[in-house]
C-alpha cells in the first residue's frame, strides 16, 4: 500500500518549513522533525516526508533502502502520528544496519512523545 499523495510532504517549502518551525526528536538511527499545521486545518491528515542524504547514508543503493525502510515505518504505524502534523524522518546510516523491529519499536516510542492534538474552537 502507498501513500496518497494528501499524507505526504512534497513541496520543498513544506520541508522547509518542518526544518525551520518543527521540534526533534533524535532516535539514534533516524531522525524525527515535526511540527503542527495552522489551525485552519487542523483535521487534515498527517504527512511525512522522507530524506536520506550521500553523506549520512551512503550510495544511492543505500539510501533508497532507508527511504523505504522510513516509509514503512510510518505506514505501519501512521495511526500514532495525531492529524495535522508534519513529520520528516531524516534517515542515518545505522539505520540499515539495525534490525526493522528496532527501528519500528523507536518509531513508536517517538510517536508516543508527539504532543496531543489542541483544539482550538
Amino acid at each position: 500500500m502507498h501513500l496518497r499523495a494528501g499524507q505526504r510532504l512534497r513541496r520543498n517549502s513544506d520541508f522547509r518549513a518542518v526544518r525551520e518551525q518543527g521540534r526533534r526528536m533524535d532516535c539514534g538511527a533516524f531522525l524525527l522533525t515535526w511540527r503542527t499545521r495552522s489551525a485552519d486545518e487542523p483535521a487534515t491528515p498527517a504527512r511525512v516526508g522522507v530524506v536520506a542524504s550521500r553523506a549520512a547514508v551512503g550510495n544511492a543503493v543505500h539510501r533508497n533502502a532507508a527511504k523505504r525502510r522510513l516509509r514503512e515505518l510510518y505506514r505501519r504505524h501512521q495511526h500514532l502520528v495525531p492529524p495535522g502534523f508534519d513529520l520528516v524522518l531524516t534517515a542515518r546510516a545505522a539505520l540499515l544496519r539495525m534490525e526493522f523491529a528496532e527501528a519500528a519499536q523507536r518509531f513508536v516510542h517517538a510517536c508516543g512523545r508527539l504532543p496531543a492534538p489542541t483544539k482550538n474552537d
